[in-house]
């Protein structure tokens, strides 16, 4: 298996050569496989082991364990104790998600703060069969039927080429100690359940199992890899982004026969699960929402836009003093006193400094506000103005105004005010203008 492994990584992984590697080592067969594997071949590796205090002394030994085998083979080693339940409860987590959480994080700061290149993890092809498993229990996009990816970004997983009898069978025969972890043997976790009574079964139907999952893997992701080059050339058809927000045009996807496909491409990486309702919103009355834990999608005459729900939370005001030069928050404003007026646009007005009352305000809109737009002899309310313009929900939540003693000077970057404004009369001319 060394010499398999050794092509492996030059074949496939040729840029972890010569490079500062970070080790996920456990304690169990296939971490210490792995550490063994790294050391004969003489990379230049460190091990990370965690201890979630989930198994009490038996976590406790664990540690103590991967100490003693790292000391052996000369091997620095990080360790760090998690109070996993704690976590999980805090954060409304399953323990396993909380301790896949604070594992991955803790190797990301190491891996920062070290100035090392990529982590290892010992995940092998029997890992991916479970996982695929898993995935086809539930209701799962091909995505998640393409197995454990071989790479994402930093994180490396060099066994996937290999099955668990490989790796025991090298831990055997090289006399690799290894602890084994009691909770492997219980049926409480569907992943064990698929490991002890249905894998053997299938192992059974068909003794090629692992090779046929292997090559099927193979196709899935070929796959996978045409719909993601599907879905970016529609995706540059159809979608309108900017850094808050994604705009998806629905005249245009809904040309589409598949359009559905292309809704769970875009919409599941921000959490999104419910489809039905998703797919039910393309049809929906203007206004509908659905949400995601961190994401709301919204229905708006003939779009819909993605968008993280911070944005349209209650936002504080924010003064402006008499002769101060910019602010930098909540946006770029600069003030500038000028014997002249130049172009005026969207992002650049001109005002009569003496009809400002100091302190001036950056606030959110609220119902209620009015304004004289610039152009305008009448008042208009700003919902209607909205309205007008067609602006959407999202489009309103992210609009600030600059006030002078609770009047709108600019809705700023749309329209100013009337009564600001410049005239022969003005004295004293100031511009503000908006920096991208």
């Amino acid at each position: 298996m060394l010499q398999k492994f050794q092509n492996h990584i030059q074949q496939n992984f040729p840029f972890l050569i010569g490079k500062k590697l970070l080790l996920a080592t456990s304690g169990g067969m296939d971490s210490m496989v792995l550490l063994h594997l790294c050391h004969q071949l003489q990379f230049d590796i460190r091990a990370a082991h965690c201890n979630f205090q989930l198994r009490g002394t038996e976590s406790d030994a664990d540690e103590q364990f991967v100490k003693s085998e790292c000391e052996k083979l000369d091997v620095l080693l990080f360790v760090s104790s998690f109070d996993t339940k704690a976590f999980a409860e805090e954060c409304k987590l399953s323990v396993q998600v909380a301790a896949r959480t604070l594992r991955y994080d803790w190797f990301k700061s190491l891996l920062i703060n070290n100035d090392y290149d990529y982590i290892l993890t010992a995940h092998h092809l029997d890992d991916s069969l479970e996982t695929f498993l898993i995935n086809f229990t539930r209701a799962s996009g091909l995505d998640g039927l393409t197995g454990i990816p071989k790479q994402n970004g930093y994180l490396i997983r060099p066994l996937l080429a290999f099955s668990r009898k490989e790796i025991e069978t090298f831990s055997t025969e090289n006399a690799i100690p290894w602890r084994e972890d009691s909770s492997n043997a219980s049926d409480k976790y569907l992943r064990n359940k698929l490991r002890h009574d249905v894998i053997p079964v299938l192992k059974e139907l068909n003794p090629s199992l692992l090779d046929s999952f292997e090559k099927t893997i193979a196709n899935l992701q070929q796959a996978q890899s045409m719909v993601d080059d599907a879905s970016r050339i529609v995706y540059r058809k159809v979608v309108t982004d900017s850094d808050l927000q994604k705009k998806i045009n629905l005249e245009e996807l809904m040309q589409l026969p598949n359009y559905q496909a292309y809704l769970y491409q875009w919409l599941e990486p921000f959490g999104f699960t419910d489809w039905q309702s998703i797919t039910d919103l393309v049809q929906a009355q203007s206004g509908k929402q659905i949400h995601s834990s961190k994401h709301t999608v919204l229905k708006d005459r003939n779009e819909l836009i993605v968008y993280p729900k911070e944005i349209t939370e209650e936002t504080e005001y924010f003064l402006i003093e008499k002769h101060q030069s910019e602010v930098n928050f909540p946006l770029k404003l600069t003030f500038c006193n000028l014997g002249y007026i130049s172009v005026q646009t969207t992002n650049t007005i001109f005002v009569d400094e003496d009809t400002l009352q100091f302190p001036l305000v950056i606030r959110k809109w609220q119902q209620g506000d009015w304004f004289y737009p610039l152009g305008m002899t009448g008042k208009k309310k700003l919902s209607k103005f909205f309205k007008d313009e067609k602006f959407s929900l999202i489009d309103k939540a992210n609009t600030w105004l600059l006030c002078s003693d609770n009047q709108i000077v600019w809705v700023i970057g749309i329209r100013q005010d009337e009564r600001f404004k410049v005239t022969q009369q003005t004295k004293n001319s100031l511009q503000i203008q908006l920096q991208e």
